[in-house]
This record gives structure tokens, sequence and C-alpha cells, in this order.
């Protein structure tokens, strides 16, 4: 038997799920930019005022938005990483660059809103930290197997840099060597570059539509060797 609060729990959870399924579609129709409260609530039929009782302003329904971005893509590349969980760690880094790369042309709207241009007037929480950091934390993983296995190649940093880069092995790759996490740190801005550059349009030109795949599948390899990862 269903209980008034479980009806009012699963009501609560449908009206909350339609709030930001209208606020997407505002996002690919408009932009980050002018994500509006009351033009949510219009479209849902909903007053204003009701709706606040969700969402209290438009960050915290960007803030929604973005985890449940951020968690989303998580997810595929956790399940990329667990599909090729028999292959080397090379071919994992690869499968995971991949999902990536898939669930940002499958998403495109919700992609820009994470790495995208910042919204203005927006300041990101830190509860959005940890979802950001799923992928990551996928691709760190995988190098931290690889290192206490067979190892890792390594491109010695110069001696200015070596402090910085103790200072982001301590903080971010704790166990890792310094000069692993410069080539993280490299790596993640390029695969997230060549990500953004193939949605938004910085490809055309360059690498014909018909071959992005396998030029991505390459680039992302080129990575892999980047962070000391061998195929073999």
């Amino acid at each position: 038997m269903t209980t008034p609060q479980g009806a009012r729990a699963r009501a609560r959870m449908e009206v909350t799920t339609a709030i930001k399924d209208e606020a997407r579609r505002q996002l690919a129709a408009e932009g980050a930019a002018k994500l509006s409260l009351r033009a949510v609530a219009r479209e849902l039929g909903m007053v204003s005022s009701a709706l606040y009782r969700y969402f209290p302003s438009r960050d915290d329904l960007l803030t929604a938005l973005i985890i449940d971005a951020y968690d989303s893509l998580g997810e595929a590349a956790e399940s990329a990483h667990a599909a090729a969980a028999d292959a080397v760690p090379a071919r994992r880094w690869v499968a995971v660059c991949e999902a990536v790369r898939g669930w940002a042309l499958t998403h495109p709207h919700e992609y820009a809103l994470i790495y995208g241009s910042p919204v203005p007037g927006y300041s990101a929480p830190e509860t959005t930290i940890p979802p950001a950091a799923r992928v990551g934390l996928v691709l760190v993983g995988i190098l931290r197997e690889a290192f206490e296995g067979r190892g890792l190649a390594r491109t010695p940093v110069s001696a200015e840099l070596a402090p910085e880069a103790r200072r982001m092995a301590d903080e971010l790759v704790p166990g890792l060597p310094p000069e692993v996490a410069v080539a993280v740190a490299a790596a993640w801005a390029q695969l997230f570059g060549l990500v953004g550059f193939e949605l938004f349009g910085q490809f055309q030109g360059i690498v014909q539509e018909a071959e992005r795949e396998r030029f991505f599948r390459h680039a992302a390899a080129q990575l892999a060797h980047g962070v000391g990862l061998v195929f073999s």
C-alpha cells in the first residue's frame, strides 16, 4: 500500500523531472545564459511560485542540470571501462575516451553546459565537484593499475616545473609520480579539446566527417602513449 508520504515523494520526483526536462529543451533552443525559471514554469503550465518550491533560483536549476550531466557522462565512462575489463590498460583508456566522445555527440547541449563557455553570473558550487571527477577517476584508476603492474613510461619534467609537478601529484594523483601527474593534466585538456573541436565545428575543413571517429581513436591512443601506457 502506498503511503501518503510515498505518493508525495513520487509526485515531487515526477515534477522535478519535468522541470529539468523542460530546462534541457530550453538549453538546446536558447543556451544556458538564457535559461529562465519563469519560461520553464510557463511551458509546464505552472505558476512561478510553485516552481520555486522545487528550484529556488535559476542557479539551483543550473546546478541540478550540471550534476545530472556530469553523472551521465561519468556513468558512460564507467560502463565503457567495465565493458573493457579484460583489455590491457591502454585499450581501456581508449575505450573510456571514446565513451566520452560518444556521450558528447549524443548530448551536445549538456556537454556545452559543462565544458563550454561559462554561464554569465553563475558560479558552480562544490556539490558539482564529485560528479565532475568521475571520468578523471576512471582514467587515473587505469594509470594506477598500470603503474602498480608493469609500470608506466615516464617523460622527465624540467627542474623549473618539478615543484609544481610534485604538488600536482600530491593533490591530484597521490601515489603516482610527478611526471605522470603532468602527463595526466595535459591528456585531460587534450581529450576535452578534441571532443570540443569536433562538437563545436572546429574540425570543419581539417578532418573529414566520415573519418572523425577513426581520427579520434588514433588521437586517444596517442594520449595513452603520452601518459605512459603501452598497447602490447
